[in-house]
């Protein structure tokens, strides 16, 4: 039996699924009971079914791409700070955040989003 995967190394995986748009692949490194979090408190989902939702919706813009600038390792936490190119209501833009992740046995248990104010390209 193998140890379980590094954080960061689970981390990067759900990055990389995340930038392929690979649905399986990123609902696989998620815990089956994951819990996603507007930073400090506010619940955004609950369990694979609602982060199938979520990411299912997300994956549909055709500008998505996120971009890592930052990241920080301290025990079971990653914090990343990222730049995410998206599709909002207005259009084409970009918002910058900071994504805290906690990992148990190898699987994103808890993540916390601090969203930076959006900017939406001119026309």
């Amino acid at each position: 039996m193998s140890a379980p995967l590094l954080p960061e190394s689970v981390v990067q995986r759900q990055f990389d699924a995340y930038n392929a748009r690979d649905l399986d692949a990123l609902l696989a490194i998620y815990a089956d009971d994951a819990e996603m979090f507007e930073h400090p408190s506010k619940l955004v989902a609950r369990g694979s079914a609602e982060l199938r939702q979520r990411f299912s919706l997300r994956f549909q813009e055709p500008n998505l791409h996120a971009a890592l600038l930052n990241r920080i390792v301290s025990g079971a936490t990653v914090i990343d700070h990222e730049r995410v190119t998206r599709t909002f209501p207005e259009g084409p833009g970009e918002i910058e955040l900071v994504m805290i992740y906690e990992v148990q046995s190898g699987r994103i248990a808890k993540a916390w989003m601090i969203a930076g104010a959006k900017k939406v390209f001119a026309p």
